[in-house]
């Protein structure tokens, strides 16, 4: 037996004794990939473990995210902070090596994978990222980003959807970092995949642009180095290398098989699979010249001090640009972030826009962007209707000017707004870039799990959200959002902004900025909003996600809450009433629900029961605020094909329909 594969043995071995212990996961991807793990880690991958975070590393994904014990099992081996206590509680409570690989949990983990297809989305976003990185920051003899992003996918992955929104897009840039190992095993849960999954995959992948390496046996590590090698020396198309694998290899009576998938082999099978491996050691037991075989951590401090000293030489070359490298890698802001941004909103404020808050965002844009050169754009096909490419924006791939200069900061992502979202995700997980994107609101349904993980991780993706309601008008019922904002609400760590005019927007612009620790959804409208007077002290409460925009004398008779364009029906009954109102605009509750019982209580204090809140979108999520005994205006069906006007006539949202509500509570 070669060495090679007795190293590759103790990533089945711990993978299988780490499943039956759980009495949980899957065995059968790991034990199948182990030979192709092998190599890559030992021959190729330029990492450290003592430094998990270094810049120049190689970013390497489990797209297949059910196979997590592989990752844990190889950072484990090549010596990251991830003790074999740690593989021994796989899948328990607070364990760093939970059932799928989750970021921020053990080191080395470079995004959290489970639902299919978007490891390997995210990773075409870290390969983008390296490539706009480098054209921003490389010069002549200077190379200081320059590294590649690996993928291990199933046939999963390559059944959903996403993956040909990404893989197209990928060969379309260009993306000649990437490289995919195809784990072609031919089992699912269900069984043979030829029932259901019979594309020519490596026709496909051409079709995209990519370069195909087909038949490669993934047990093979000769034939595994090989086609690695032939990857790396194509950097002007992604390389997906086709393995045929078995799944739990070395299992004698289950694998290649399906009930090796997603199960532990137990006792009996684990016994007779470390005689046919030849793997005499007792369960979680890795023998020292293994762990030495495995052991990444000299060589990888070795890589990266000479990285740093390619570094230093830049640094002194071009001192400001390592400057703002550095700032960029880190996620922190410019240092004159904070008064530029506030001292551009009073701009704002002061130029009273009445405009649509979509052109509110557009506007925020101007301001920010000159501030912000780790920005990178782009719009799923509708950067028009978005208006999301400012004065400051150009783009990699405009077809009406350069066929392709990463050094810009706009991307036109086509009809793909689910791959859009997750490839921002990897975007952003890389490191040195902001990105944003954006759809119509309607179409956050496409992207729905990317904003769940994004969340989910605590990175800041910033996706933006226009035509946001019945509002949107003739188009219908099937652009028209009713249901989204409610739902987009329930997300955890989700920052939802649902702007009234062009300060809010701005002041929602500059929130998600500052969100290093979780999305934002910006949500913006199709028509025109007036602007809303406000003094410096409500100016300041627009971040806090919750202020009041109209008060009266006294204690109120009612409040109404408000978001969006709502907001000036609000203020318009709040005018007409001969009731005491205080008007509340709250274009984020997200972030209202944040501030502290103080804050609230002064906003909506609690002896007020008289409320009602107004909304064009389903109205559930009101009566939190409004209480059981509170009016709701707003919808409560799908809309309907019309002009916006007909639509809030005819659907009851309008000032008569506030003022009803205030006579109602109040009485």
């Amino acid at each position: 037996m070669s060495s090679r594969t007795v190293l590759a043995n103790a990533i089945r071995a711990l993978s299988m004794d780490a499943v039956q212990q759980a009495n949980s996961g899957h065995p059968g991807a790991p034990m199948g990939m182990a030979d192709i793990a092998e190599v890559l880690y030992n021959d190729f991958i330029n990492h450290n473990p003592t430094n998990p975070s270094w810049a120049n590393r190689d970013r390497f994904v489990m797209s297949n995210g059910h196979a997590s014990m592989l990752p844990y099992s190889v950072l484990h081996l090549t010596g990251y902070d991830l003790p074999i206590e740690e593989i021994k509680n796989f899948r328990q409570l607070h364990s760093k090596t939970p059932g799928h690989p989750e970021y921020g949990y053990a080191p080395g983990v470079e995004t959290t994978t489970g639902p299919l297809g978007q490891g390997v989305s995210n990773a075409v976003g870290m390969a983008l990222a390296e490539k706009v990185m480098a054209a921003q920051f490389n010069r002549d003899g200077h190379d200081i980003v320059d590294h590649f992003t690996y993928v291990f996918l199933g046939d999963g992955c390559l059944m959903e959807g996403i993956s040909h929104e990404v893989c197209s897009l990928a060969g379309t840039l260009n993306l000649g970092k990437l490289i995919c190992y195809y784990d072609d095993n031919g089992i699912s849960i269900d069984g043979d995949v030829v029932g259901w999954f019979a594309d020519d995959t490596p026709k496909r992948f051409e079709s995209y642009g990519w370069q195909v390496i087909p038949d490669v046996d993934g047990h093979d590590a000769d034939a595994i180095k090989a086609a690695t090698e032939a990857a790396r020396a194509d950097l002007n198309k992604p390389t997906l290398i086709c393995c045929k694998t078995v799944i739990g290899k070395g299992a004698p009576n289950k694998g290649g098989g399906h009930d090796v998938h997603g199960a532990p082999l137990g006792a009996d099978e684990i016994a007779a699979t470390r005689e046919a491996i030849g793997w005499n050691y007792p369960p979680f037991e890795i023998p020292d010249e293994v762990y030495a075989g495995w052991d990444a951590r000299e060589i990888g401090a070795v890589a990266e001090a000479s990285w740093n000293a390619k570094f230093e030489a830049y640094a002194e070359a071009y001192p400001t640009e390592a400057a703002e490298f550095t700032r960029r890698m880190t996620g922190d802001l410019p240092e004159n972030w904070e008064t530029a941004a506030n001292d551009a909103i009073k701009n704002i404020a002061e130029q009273a826009i009445s405009q649509a808050t979509r052109a509110s965002s557009k506007t925020a844009l101007n301001a920010f962007g000159p501030l912000l050169p780790e920005f990178l754009g782009g719009s799923a096909d509708l950067t028009p209707s978005n208006n999301t490419f400012f004065s400051g924006s150009k783009y990699i791939n405009s077809a009406h000017g350069p066929e392709q200069d990463f050094s810009g900061n706009y991307l036109s992502y086509g009809v793909r707004e689910f791959g859009m979202s997750a490839i921002m995700n990897g975007i952003t997980l890389h490191g040195g870039l902001m990105p944003y994107g954006a759809t119509f609101l309607m179409f956050s349904e496409y992207a729905r799990n990317a904003l769940r993980m994004a969340a989910l991780m605590k990175i800041r993706s910033i996706f933006v959200y226009t035509h946001d309601s019945i509002g949107l008008g003739e188009d219908g019922p099937t652009h028209q959002a009713v249901e989204q904002i409610p739902t987009l609400r329930m997300i955890p760590n989700m920052n939802v902004w649902r702007a009234c005019d062009a300060v809010e927007s701005a002041v929602s612009w500059k929130s998600a900025i500052e969100a290093k620790d979780s999305p934002s959804c910006l949500i913006f409208s199709r028509q025109g909003l007036p602007h809303m007077e406000r003094d410096e002290a409500t100016l300041a409460n627009i971040s806090k996600g919750g202020y009041i925009l109209k008060d009266t004398d006294g204690t109120p008779d009612v409040i109404v809450i408000a978001t969006g364009s709502e907001v000036q029906l609000a203020m318009d009954a709040a005018e007409q009433s001969d009731k005491k109102v205080r008007v509340v605009s709250m274009p984020s509750t997200t972030e209202f629900d944040k501030q502290d019982a103080v804050y609230k209580e002064s906003v909506l204090p609690s002896a007020v029961t008289a409320r009602v809140a107004v909304e064009a979108a389903i109205m559930d999520g009101w009566y939190k605020y409004v209480g059981m005994n509170g009016a709701v205006v707003g919808m409560t069906s799908f809309g309907e094909s019309a002009p916006a006007e007909e639509l809030y006539e005819y659907f009851g949202i309008t000032t008569k329909a506030v003022l009803a509500a205030i006579d109602d509570v109040v009485a």
